[in-house]
């Protein structure tokens, strides 16, 4: 684990892992049991850049699994306003139609702060922010069959084009960004949330902190 933040500072732990790896499974364990008004999230997925100004068919052209899809720079100004105590605007993503919705999520600062994505850990500005890196890893079936079913129940999506985005854009870069991203973790999460062991230790950590706080 990296050295304690200081003192009265909000905790930067970083969440990654390919799609599909249980990345939703740990942070449900853990804001249950750290306590979810502990806990601020900040999901990389809200900052995908708006592609309002494309047609739609030019929308769901794009590689959204390319860091440059993100406006991280964004999720770091957010971070950093969090780190100094102030409220941000968390961004919300339309995933059938590739663009910002017109509202926003009021975020205030808490103890812990998670920022959860396929590519937290890939960009290097960000990863300077966090106290804690964690990847969480899952056999490449159970991660494609997963998607399968997240992106055919809650985006819309049909199986061919979930299989043809996987083809084309998921894998190359999970190879290319994700997976080597591995190594600036802290803690691997082997078999997602099933290893209940690693999250065990994710959790104690945390309380640790949360009693310092």
């Amino acid at each position: 684990m990296t050295a304690h933040p200081p003192s009265g500072r909000p905790v930067f732990v970083g969440l990654a892992g390919g799609s599909g790896s249980g990345k939703s499974t740990v942070m449900d364990r853990v804001l249950e049991a750290v306590g979810r008004d502990n806990v601020a999230v900040l999901d990389h997925d809200a900052y995908y850049r708006d592609l309002a100004h494309l047609t739609l068919v030019e929308r769901a052209a794009q590689n959204f699994d390319h860091p440059e899809s993100l406006e991280t720079e964004l999720l770091c100004e957010h971070l950093d306003s969090l780190r100094a105590g102030r409220t941000i605007q968390k961004p919300v993503y339309n995933f059938t139609t590739h663009s910002r919705a017109d509202e926003s999520v009021t975020v205030e600062p808490r103890p812990v702060v998670m920022v959860e994505g396929i590519l937290v850990l890939a960009d290097p500005d960000l990863v300077e922010r966090l106290d804690l890196r964690v990847f969480v890893r899952a056999d490449d079936d159970i991660r494609l069959v997963r998607r399968i079913r997240r992106d055919i129940s809650e985006r819309g999506r049909s199986i061919e084009s979930v299989l043809t985005q996987y083809e084309s854009t998921v894998r190359p870069m999970y190879m290319r960004f994700v997976q080597p991203s591995m190594r600036q973790a802290d803690l691997i999460v082997p078999r997602g949330g099933h290893n209940h062991a690693a999250i065990d230790v994710l959790i104690g950590y945390l309380k640790s902190l949360l009693a310092e706080h």
